[in-house]
């Protein structure tokens, strides 16, 4: 009996950005899995017409059985924009149907109707340009599949580093790091490192807050009053995790041998190391959902958009990433 076909889907993110291309890109090769473009489809057409793509889009049918794409091949659920995208010129109008992008392809992955959700750029700024608060793919999506506790892991090649605390003024990077918050984030991140990666035990090194994780205090108390306790209350209940460790020593390749994954305090410490590594073939992963959902490692580089420049690695890596989570879930 053959294996069933994992359905993903793919929101572009920002119609004016760079999503619409990759996804027309990555959309010329053969897929072991249904693709499914959820968004405008007179998106996709006038964005491959301007790069000089061949893209056959067909309406997606939810209700048969998901069958592997022949190369240029690409399944779509519609989602109208308000206006028509000009590449480079996001419009604050479309915003509400960036949104609905994510609110239909979430609510059928948590219908099961969909076994993962891969997610290009959004322009955060002309969501918020439009009169809808939004911090980022990773809250809003927490929010929308119940209010759980996200975790934004990135991915690139052995490399993972996950972030205590995602979209916050560095001010505020302090206040929000209390114990309560990261015993959760902990949990999260060792439960999905066994049960979506399939590491039996896996070993998390913590990074501490402050340079050289406080100096014994005299660079902040952070360190030792709230992140080492956390620490040594989840080492004794028998979980491999070690900390506070200095950042500018933890990722160097002595301390990151037989690491599984490290916990950065702040979106700053630990993704420009993980960037540096695996520019545009990185992946970001959001751990605590009841659904899968990976992303690309960049923004919507509007000054790239319909300009046939844009690399597409990152999102391909997505929707690989995509493919072996969903694979492991089904196996499990």
């Amino acid at each position: 009996m053959r294996p069933r076909v994992p359905r993903i889907l793919i929101t572009p993110g920002e119609p004016a950005g760079i999503g619409p291309d990759l996804v027309c890109a990555v959309a010329q090769a053969p897929s072991a899995a249904q693709r499914i473009a959820v968004c405008d489809p007179q998106l996709l057409r006038e964005r491959a017409r301007a790069l000089g793509l061949s893209l056959k889009l067909r309406d997606a049918d939810l209700a048969t059985a998901p069958v592997a794409q022949a190369a240029g091949e690409l399944a779509v659920l519609p989602v109208a924009l308000s206006r028509s995208a000009e590449p480079g010129r996001p419009d604050p109008a479309n915003a509400t149907s960036v949104l609905q992008t994510l609110d239909r392809a979430a609510q059928l992955c948590l219908d099961g109707a969909a076994d993962a959700l891969v997610t290009g750029p959004v322009q955060k700024s002309t969501i918020n340009d439009a009169g809808i608060a939004f911090s980022g793919h990773t809250e809003y999506l927490a929010a929308r599949c119940g209010g759980v506790q996200p975790v934004m892991m990135l991915v690139a090649g052995g490399l993972r580093v996950a972030l205590a605390t995602t979209h916050l003024p560095l001010r505020a990077v302090a206040d929000a790091i209390t114990p309560s918050l990261l015993r959760q984030v902990l949990q999260v991140l060792l439960t999905d490192l066994r049960r979506s990666f399939g590491i039996d035990t896996p070993c998390v090194r913590v990074c501490g807050l402050n340079p050289h994780a406080g100096e014994s205090g005299h660079l902040g108390r952070e360190d030792a009053d709230i992140i080492a306790p956390v620490i040594r209350e989840l080492s004794a209940a028998g979980h491999r995790v070690e900390g506070p460790l200095p950042a500018d020593t933890l990722f160097t390749p002595r301390h990151l041998r037989g690491t599984d994954a490290v916990l950065a305090m702040y979106h700053d410490q630990g993704l420009p190391v993980l960037k540096y590594a695996g520019f545009g073939q990185a992946v970001n992963v959001t751990l605590g959902l009841p659904i899968i959902r990976t992303s690309v490692d960049h923004g919507t580089a509007l000054d790239l958009a319909g300009s046939g420049r844009a690399e597409a690695g990152s999102l391909q890596a997505a929707i690989a990433l995509a493919l072996e989570l969903a694979t492991t879930k089904a196996q499990a």
